[in-house]
């Protein structure tokens, strides 16, 4: 199942975000989506979501029109993370996750809930908060036990909004293994992924974007490239293979002590 941008525009409460990207995302890829704050990364994935319409250029999924899609049938093939977790309620972390069967209601698939709700869990370290008040959690067990709901959802297609952002170490490298096994099992998975050594770490392909339009677009081997990435950020850095890995490394800013200004007259 294909999700294909064909040279989309996309604007905002009227101010233009995306221009002209085109964009194929295939199954068996996972794809970083990296840039600067306002490149258009969130933008870009509600695009692919169905959740915000072109301006111009046409986003479909499996050849349809995303804006065609049935919402319950576009929930039976993508899955989204977003970036805020809003669940005001004091919903339990297992209810939180069983969310995600939701699309498959009243279908032959809603046997297996109880199975699938419970690995997604234990393959997201949530388990043993089960029984646990969503609100209470801290905003990397709200990362993980929201994307232990993308996970028991079971979508062809999954969008990832920032999904590292609340979590340590052990826990960031958990969630990039599932997003690559599921990529590996045949999935289409997008990540928005703010560090580039991480992107580069564990991406397919890396898209980057700049002022809304797609910089580049390739293997990290391809992209990771400091004049590309120094002009897309605005500051230079190296990129440097330890091990076989892209490690990106900005460029110190050396920080003078300034003479101290004249108060300001009353």
């Amino acid at each position: 199942m294909t999700l294909r941008l064909d040279h989309v525009s996309a604007a905002l409460g009227g101010h233009p975000i995306l221009h002209d990207v085109s964009l194929d995302i295939v199954p068996g890829e996972l794809v970083a989506l990296v840039g600067p704050n306002g490149a258009g990364k969130t933008t870009l994935l509600s695009v692919m979501s169905g959740d915000v319409s072109p301006t111009s250029g046409e986003a479909t999924l499996d050849r349809v029109r995303l804006d065609d899609w049935k919402v319950a049938a576009l929930a039976r093939r993508r899955a989204v993370l977003p970036q805020e977790q809003r669940l005001a309620f004091g919903f339990r972390v297992v209810d939180v996750v069983r969310m995600g069967r939701a699309p498959w209601a009243r279908l032959p698939q809603e046997d297996l809930d109880d199975v699938i709700v419970a690995e997604s869990m234990h393959r997201t370290d949530v388990l043993t908060m089960a029984e646990r008040s969503f609100p209470t959690l801290s905003g990397g067990e709200k990362a993980r036990t929201s994307f232990a709901r993308v996970l028991a959802q079971q979508t062809p297609v999954v969008l990832l909004d920032e999904p590292t952002a609340a979590l340590d170490i052990r826990h960031q490298e958990q969630v990039l293994a599932e997003a690559r096994r599921l990529a590996a099992d045949g999935h289409a998975v997008v990540a928005v992924l703010h560090d580039l050594t991480v992107a580069a770490a564990h991406a397919d392909r890396i898209c980057v974007l700049a002022g809304g339009r797609l910089a580049a677009d390739g293997t990290p081997r391809d992209v990771m490239r400091p004049a590309l990435l120094g002009d897309v950020y605005g500051h230079p850095v190296d990129v440097i293979d330890h091990h076989g890995r892209l490690v990106v490394l900005p460029h110190l800013i050396t920080v003078e002590k300034e003479t101290p200004c004249a108060p300001v007259p009353s």
